[in-house]
Order: structure tokens, then sequence, then C-alpha cells
């Protein structure tokens, strides 16, 4: 049985190149752009709810190579559009310097600006969402419900987000804290079902707190637009290796909760509260410190949690062609650090928050 399919969806900050300040470009890049507009698996070039930011999405992609390679194309080509107009594309989870961002001219970002005010303007984040082919929303479910363990040390090992407005917040990603301020986001319970996830979102737009289905900001959900599950908790990722690990990791998890939910097995007993718990203690020290293990629900060194991780789904891994590569993919992360750990090294030795911002600018081609 062949693989499925993975895609990755990354947000990105356009800057200055000589200042690392953010510019509200993103709608002008997008109009000097011939690709810009997406295709039907949602690859291209997209904007973003703040005209300081633009996303890239790859096709669904078979082997973690094809996927390296198109996060790269993807990456170069956010890079070149943006250099039309003078401005650089960062993997940044969020500005290292003070902005005050700008709300794209979009119908729906006013709404949510007249709804949740100060809470858009500060969400000036970037993600990376990684989409996993599923069968069915029965299917979709049924992973929903057991990976939710698994979540907080994708977080850990993506972070990518340490300063907010000219300060280091003391979290090696604030992008989780400050998404965490809507109120549809966040850790989930099980659904049991797809009756019951869709009850779920039912009730939820029933409630009229949030505009629409995409406002279900889920740190998993099922996908409105494809068939797929997609995980939503990862910083985007400084280094493109990084984004390959996490989606490499999110297929593993997808594949082994299914046959786990076709072999009889139950969903993993944890609370939700204790899942807010790990994903908090994941964006305060990334993979510097303790993670909360989903064997216990004690602290132990990341190393350890991501290890167990890979552990847990390395028969999916092994099946999949993917192990040799996660296993070196981890390794280097371990060893060179993840994106916060870069920014702050960059900022200790330059002491220079622009040089932070600009030590992420992509090269245009």
């Amino acid at each position: 049985m062949s693989a499925r399919t993975v895609g990755v969806e990354e947000e990105f900050l356009l800057l200055d190149p000589g200042s690392g300040r953010p510019r509200a470009v993103g709608g002008a890049v997008l109009a000097a752009w011939d690709s810009a507009e997406p295709d039907a698996d949602g690859a291209g070039l997209t904007g973003e709810l703040h005209r300081e930011q633009l996303e890239t999405g790859t096709r669904p992609c078979r082997t973690l190579d094809e996927l390296g390679a198109q996060l790269r194309n993807t990456r170069a080509e956010a890079a070149a559009a943006a250099a039309r107009l003078g401005a650089a594309v960062a993997p940044l989870g969020t500005s290292p310097l003070p902005v005050e961002p700008t709300v794209s001219p979009v119908e729906r970002y006013a709404r949510m600006v007249q709804r949740f005010g100060i809470t858009v303007d500060d969400q000036l984040t970037c993600g990376c969402h990684v989409h996993v082919a599923i069968d069915s929303a029965e299917e979709g479910v049924a992973a929903l419900d057991r990976i939710r363990p698994w979540l907080a040390p994708l977080l850990a090992v993506s972070a990518n987000s340490p300063f907010w407005q000219g300060a280091d917040s003391g979290h090696d990603s604030f992008r989780s804290q400050v998404w965490s301020r809507w109120p549809s986001a966040g850790a989930y319970a099980p659904f049991g079902s797809a009756q019951g996830y869709r009850e779920f979102v039912d009730g939820v737009l029933a409630t009229d707190t949030v505009l629409d289905e995409g406002m279900v900001y889920l740190d998993a959900r099922l996908s409105r637009d494809h068939p797929t599950l997609e995980v939503r908790v990862a910083d985007v990722c400084r280094d493109p290796d990084d984004a390959v690990l996490v989606a490499a990791l999110v297929r593993g998890l997808v594949e082994t909760a299914v046959r786990g939910w076709r072999a009889g097995d139950g969903v993993p007993p944890v609370r939700t509260e204790v899942l807010r718990l790990a994903a908090w203690r994941a964006g305060r020290s990334g993979v510097t410190g303790d993670l909360l293990h989903p064997a216990t629900w004690r602290p132990a060194p990341a190393a350890d949690v991501l290890g167990a991780l890979v552990a847990h789904v390395a028969d999916a891994l092994d099946e999949a062609g993917d192990r040799t590569a996660v296993d070196a993919l981890l390794a280097g992360v371990l060893a060179r650090g993840t994106g916060a750990q870069r920014q702050r090294a960059v900022r200790e030795r330059t002491g220079s928050l622009a040089a932070v911002a600009q030590d992420a600018a992509l090269p245009a081609p």
C-alpha cells in the first residue's frame, strides 16, 4: 500500500530588507506575480489576514524528497514575488521588531475586525499547516481523536517565534500564545465519529461566536476544501528540513491512528485541560526544556518525548520509507536548535532585532 499524500501550507512575513520591519505589500506582491492564483490542490501563493503576510502551498506529495523539493520551490517563488516589490520573505512565526499590522482589504476580514477587535490586530503570526490524505470523514475523525496526545511535541520541534513587539517573550513559540486568543482555537476533546464532529462544528456555528467554519481553529481538524486531515499546531519553520520533519511525523501519526482505529484500539484517555498544559510547555521551551510525556503526563526531556513520538509511529514511518530521513532530520534539529534558538543566537551575537529579521529573510532567486 502506498503512503498517504501529504502537503504543507506555510505563512511568511513580508519584510523591508534594509530595516527588517514588516511591509504591508501582500496584495501588491500577488497582483504583480503572474502565478499567484493557487491551483485546485491549493498550491501557489495567496494572501493572508494581514497585508504583511504571504502564504504558500505545496501539492500533495508521496515522498519526503518530493515534499522537500516543493517546499524549497514554493519558498523561492514567494521570495521572487516579493523581490519584485523590493520586499523580502521571512519564515518567522512573529515579527522580532515592533509592528502595527494592517488587515487585508477582504470583506470577511473586515467582519473579523468588527467582531474580535484587537485580537485581529495581534494575529500577525505565521504557522505551518500539514494536510494528510484521508479516505473518509469517519477515518479522519478516528485519527483526530487518536493523535491528540502527540500534537504538543510538533509545536516544540517547530518553535520559531521568541520575540514579540520588540521584546523577548520568554517563550520559544509566542505565536502559540497569541493564537490561543481566538475563542475557537487549541486542544479539543474526542469527537467519537464523523457525526459527532459535524455536530460539534454545527454547535460552534450556532453560538454565533465565530464567523464561519473556517474559524474553527482547532489544533487539528478536517479540511473544508480537501479530503485531508489538517494539523495546524506548528510555527512556520525557519528551516525547510524542519517542515519536512513535522509533515513526516504528522503523516506517521495519522496512519498509526487509523490503524489503531481499524484494530479496535480505544482513544487515549487524556483530558483536554492536560493537553492545554502540554501545549503551553511546548511553546514555552521548545526542545530546550521538558515536555509532558504522553505515556505518563509528567515532565521529561524534550529529546526523550520526541524519541517516543518517533517510536510511536515507527511502523508507519518504515512502511512509507521515511524512518531514516526522520531520524536524521530530528537529530539535525536537536543538534543545531529550532528557529527560536537561531533567532536568540543572532540577537545575542549582534544585539539587533533587525539583524534577527534579516537573518531569516529568504534569498531572492
